[in-house]
């Protein structure tokens, strides 16, 4: 590969495609964030998914400065693709990146994108950004090509180098180039694409697929609850058949399954179709959050306690376990819910960023320590350090002879948390 590369956005993606490449010659990791390229500098990764030792063996020249760039010919763009407050897409931080990769191109230049978006995107939305900031004409002067992240925040075992790539160009020359050089040092292989448009619909779909199989599950949840069944006990009977999925409720947030599907849904409606099963799961899965803070408050109203005047727990608010990620968190909605109903939240959270989750989300993290015992308690998150608790542990922190303790993930026993004099909830 005789490709200089540059990494376009040092995020939760694109630090680990940068330090990856990075081992096998120089890249430029370009990111506008100056207190990230500092950091990463300095050696320090704040999301967790590069160690320190991992930086300081990748040839990675961290910078700020769009004209740093032009010493690259192949340009991997790696920005955040969310969605605005109406569930829209929101490709301002994409466009963006596309006018600085544009300043920066030459002809023969090849730009890939790696950010999540509707079939078309590339070309019909950032192509025309390239041309007008660099006055080249693609498919002439430079090329594109896409390449979909898979990244899984905080998974040390399925990293940017085990997992098959999906690789595809704008013309058949492109995307030979775009494989070699993924091939060059993702060893679980490259799959080509039949076109990009394919590539972008087979991203989407990922994780539409699976917002939908746990949307399937949080609706079972719900009904299984008016019926007085526990889900997890239905759903270990289900799996003994070999072809059950063992699907599990949840809280749905992060940067993928509760953003994605609303890609497609907006390029759908662009086309006259208004989705009816994707659209669906989607309003099952944003309002969880919710419907968690509502059972608790149910459960402690029939324990006789005073809820304006209870202090409630919640254990855990970035979006998955074992990582700081708070994106589209939807722990932040059970919050603000038990708070609308008058309660003392106190939110502990050990993987959080505590300056960042209180600028996003308005929520000061407390330490577990200084905070029990509560009124009621929200285990919300499955990280580790909870996981590691036992009953009684967990019971410790709640007062009262029947409090309420909502197990969102289903971490504990049933009976045995039951047993401790405990009320439980759980999806």
């Amino acid at each position: 590969m005789n490709r200089t590369l540059a990494v376009v956005g040092l995020g939760y993606v694109g630090l680990p495609v940068a330090v990856a490449f990075g081992r096998r010659g120089r890249v430029i990791g370009f990111d506008i964030n100056a207190r990230r390229i500092a950091e990463l500098r300095a050696g320090h990764d704040r999301t967790g998914e590069v160690t320190p030792a991992e930086l300081a063996e990748a040839q990675l020249h961290c910078t700020d400065a769009i004209e740093d760039l032009r010493a690259a010919d192949f340009f991997i763009v790696a920005v955040p693709t969310p969605v605005d407050r109406a569930n829209k897409p929101d490709l301002s931080p994409l466009l963006a990146a596309s006018r600085s990769v544009g300043a920066a191109l030459k002809r023969g230049d090849i730009v890939v994108y790696e950010s999540t978006v509707y079939p078309g995107a590339t070309e019909e939305d950032c192509v025309p950004v390239l041309e007008a900031a660099s006055g080249l004409k693609h498919g002439v002067d430079f090329f594109t090509g896409y390449s979909p992240e898979r990244i899984n925040p905080g998974d040390r075992e399925h990293r940017f180098e085990t997992i098959r790539k999906i690789v595809s160009g704008c013309d058949a020359a492109t995307l030979e180039t775009v494989a070699e050089v993924y091939a060059s040092v993702v060893t679980a292989g490259v799959h080509r694409a039949a076109s990009i448009r394919v590539a972008e619909a087979a991203k989407v779909i990922e994780n539409t697929q699976r917002d939908l199989n746990i949307a399937l599950m949080n609706e079972l949840s719900v009904v299984f609850a008016r019926m007085g069944i526990d889900t997890a006990e239905v759903i270990a009977a289900a799996a003994t058949k070999w072809n059950f999925l063992p699907f599990r409720p949840g809280l749905v947030g992060g940067h993928c399954i509760g953003v994605d599907p609303y890609y497609l849904t907006f390029k759908a409606e662009q086309l006259g179709y208004i989705p009816q099963v994707i659209l669906a799961g989607r309003r099952i899965n944003d309002n969880m959050g919710r419907y968690v803070a509502r059972n608790t408050i149910k459960l402690m109203l029939q324990q006789g306690l005073d809820v304006p005047r209870c202090r409630v727990g919640v254990l855990g608010i970035t979006f998955k376990e074992n990582c700081p990620d708070i994106r589209n968190s939807k722990v932040v909605d059970l919050v603000n819910e038990l708070r609308d109903h008058g309660t003392r939240v106190v939110v502990v959270d050990p993987h959080a960023d505590a300056a960042e989750v209180h600028a996003e989300c308005g929520v000061t993290l407390a330490t577990l320590a200084d905070e029990p015992p509560f009124d009621a308690l929200v285990v919300a998150v499955a990280h580790r350090e909870y996981r590691a608790m036992t009953p009684a542990q967990v019971r410790a922190l709640v007062c009262g002879e029947r409090p309420v303790i909502a197990d969102v993930k289903a971490l504990f026993d049933r009976d045995a948390l039951a047993a401790t004099g405990a009320t439980v909830f759980r999806l």
